[in-house]
């Protein structure tokens, strides 16, 4: 059985399709990524999930329940991992989470059972009587995991989980994060714009402009991009990609920052005719620098959209100030 069923789900904001038309599922036990920039639809689809947002056409159920007819049967059955803190630092972790259990009913028995639990997994047990304004940016993160977890969810969402963390936190959480899915079989839903985090999951979908351009396992997506990848930058990109085709049969592509990237096997064994390529003849190229590596999803990333992630987030925080600029102007 699927743990989510997405079927053609659109959502619009005036004349604005910020998700468009799209189809997916994932399976119970997952860890299933959305990958894409900022403004690439990756919230909306996660939050229309979750039922806090209405979808304006196609189907999506989660746990068996449809997320239109459903709702409440939805949200008794998710936690959720908010983008932004959502914690109330006056209190303490330990009334955060009692908070939490009240809003689901949870019995006073089983409230402390699970607090206490989910205190010991994510390592605060010796800080639960404590403010919640004096923890770190990872403990205040492990916090809302375990709050996520209180009420026992059968799909955990979370929405750009270790964003603001530094490296080693990210590390620590994702080590939280596997643990609940091998050891309590929680399917997880997850958002992110962080290329190393995404290798991460089972399977990955990638989303831009608000559509899934490829989903796959992480090997098989970096697997598009075929061989290894030399990012190469010249004097003279056409020239340089002129030599490529006629000597070698190579059709470069042109980075997002004006080098030539061509994907092939053995790259280490290719470089040194490369750079004999570009000397030879008459009209050689002079080769500024060279670089070998192994596909990433970023890569992939590139090959499908002709842009980085970094760029699209700017265009991402564009749209959204051009969406903020159109709900003004429909408030007024």
């Amino acid at each position: 059985m699927s743990a989510i069923e997405v079927e053609g789900l659109v959502r619009k904001f005036g004349d604005f399709t910020a998700v468009d038309g799209v189809t997916f599922t994932v399976h119970e036990d997952e860890i299933f990524g959305f990958l894409g920039p900022n403004g690439a639809g990756k919230t909306t689809t996660i939050n229309m999930l979750c039922t806090l947002l209405r979808p304006t056409a196609g189907r999506a159920r989660v746990n068996g329940f449809d997320i239109s007819a459903q709702p409440a049967d939805v949200r008794r059955s998710i936690g959720m991992i908010f983008q932004d803190p959502s914690l109330d630092e006056q209190l303490t972790a330990w009334e955060n989470l009692s908070f939490h259990a009240m809003l689901y009913d949870l019995s006073r028995e089983d409230f402390n059972r699970r607090a206490a639990e989910l205190l010991e997994m994510v390592e605060l047990t010796d800080k639960a009587k404590e403010l919640v304004r004096k923890y770190s940016g990872g403990m205040k993160r492990r916090l809302e995991i375990a709050r996520g977890l209180l009420h026992h969810p059968r799909v955990l969402f979370l929405d750009e989980p270790t964003i603001g963390l530094d490296p080693q936190t990210r590390r620590h959480i994702w080590d939280y994060l596997r643990r609940l899915r091998d050891e309590k079989a929680v399917t997880m839903f997850m958002t992110t714009h962080y290329m190393d985090e995404a290798e991460n999951c089972d399977r990955i979908a990638i989303i831009d402009h608000g559509e899934i351009v490829a989903l796959d396992t992480p090997e098989r997506l970096k697997a598009l991009v075929g061989g290894d990848i030399i990012t190469v930058r010249t004097s003279d990109n056409a020239l340089a990609g002129e030599k490529l085709r006629q000597q070698h049969g190579i059709e470069p592509r042109l980075g997002p920052e004006g080098q030539l990237i061509i994907e092939i096997e053995d790259g280490d064994q290719f470089i040194p005719r490369l750079i004999a390529t570009f000397s030879d003849g008459a009209r050689p190229v002079e080769v500024h620098s060279v670089n070998l590596r192994r596909p990433t999803l970023e890569d992939v990333f590139i090959k499908l959209t002709g842009r980085t992630i970094r760029e699209g987030e700017a265009d991402g925080k564009d749209r959204m100030r051009m969406r903020g600029r159109m709900f003004g102007r429909m408030r007024r």
